[in-house]
């Protein structure tokens, strides 16, 4: 999905009532226009109308998931439809209608322009995700979906933490060079039109590899982490980042949370899988982590069919073998 140019800078993020419009709801925010030639405040939140419009058929429904790219840069991106309760949801089937999404730069100033891509839809007439470790196990082993990160296969029978809800779950790496990255929130303004350009260090601060394999996180800070885990998603299926039981702790480990058919395969399939790149914010009290520790959870589902295009053909994160700020970073 692409912005179009009608934007608005809103006092607070809201939601709809059953039926109610965007225009309607707004009213309830004092907006101010908003041109998108200035940057967006860090904190600020603003409406945004994207170019697309909706016409489901009837027995069709659709979600949205932000990029990566955004994820990983600290903004916050929630998609709103006419009359639909709940963020990033075209519920109910046979949708028609505009769509909006809610835009809050959390870290730094960011720069968007009419026509860039912060969301994604996905677009289902049935709920085909696994639930039950039963179909995990079938799927799992005949397409190999863990590995190491030096490329040996996990065996199902290896794999320790289960909920038995039919979910992977997958931990945290701290036993790199190089383990995360904690935004350091710059005065700068990153634009998202420009890709490969800016300094990590501009904008984030390198972690690098305790002695004694913990870190403590700041509340309320950003960081960038990767799993242990490295998986792939085969081409009948995709997958979705859910969070761990809040019982391990409140923060939230994935903005994103979308990995489409083919992620860790490669073009020909011969890749071992990628790690899952994580975007960690604290909201409790400070949060000591550590390195193998459970911090999310992979579900899978099956697609309606094998998609003409898959990851890596064209993927800015195929190759990621940690954690990898944005494709607007020089790396």
């Amino acid at each position: 999905l692409t912005l179009g140019e009608e934007a608005y800078r809103v006092r607070s993020v809201f939601l709809l009532r059953p039926g109610e419009s965007v225009l309607a709801a707004m009213k309830i925010v004092s907006p101010e226009p908003h041109d998108l030639k200035h940057p967006l405040d860090v904190g600020s939140t603003y409406l945004i109308r994207l170019n697309e419009q909706v016409a489901l058929p009837r027995e069709v429904y659709g979600y949205a998931n932000p990029k990566s790219s955004s994820g990983r840069n600290d903004v916050h991106v929630r998609m709103l439809a006419d009359g639909i309760t709940g963020f990033d949801s075209i519920g109910r089937k046979g949708y028609r209608g505009s769509l909006w999404c809610l835009v809050t730069p959390k870290s730094f100033r960011v720069k968007l322009d009419p026509g860039d891509s912060l969301l994604q839809t996905r677009y289902f007439n049935h709920d085909t995700r696994f639930d039950s470790d039963n179909e995990l196990e079938v799927a799992y082993q005949k397409h190999r979906l863990l590995f190491t990160p030096g490329g040996e296969f996990i065996d199902y029978s290896q794999v320790q933490m289960r909920d038995q809800d039919g979910t992977l779950t997958l931990t945290l790496n701290l036993d790199l060079e190089i383990v995360g990255y904690r935004c350091e929130r710059s005065q700068e303004v990153l634009d998202f039109s420009k890709i490969g350009f800016y300094e990590p260090e501009d904008f984030f601060h390198a972690i690098p590899r305790q002695k004694n394999g913990s870190l403590v996180l700041r509340r309320g800070d950003f960081y960038i982490f990767s799993t242990k885990e490295f998986f792939r998603v085969p081409l009948e299926l995709a997958a979705e980042v859910e969070p761990v039981d809040i019982r391990m702790g409140d923060y939230r480990a994935h903005y994103a949370g979308y990995f489409d058919p083919g992620w860790g395969l490669g073009p020909d399939g011969s890749l071992n899988g990628a790690p899952a790149v994580l975007e960690i914010r604290p909201f409790e009290d400070d949060l000591i982590i550590r390195d193998g520790q459970p911090i999310c959870k992979i579900r899978f589902e099956r697609m309606a069919d094998i998609p003409d295009v898959v990851y890596g053909q064209r993927s800015n994160y195929l190759h990621q073998k940690g954690p990898r700020l944005s494709k607007h970073f020089k790396m």
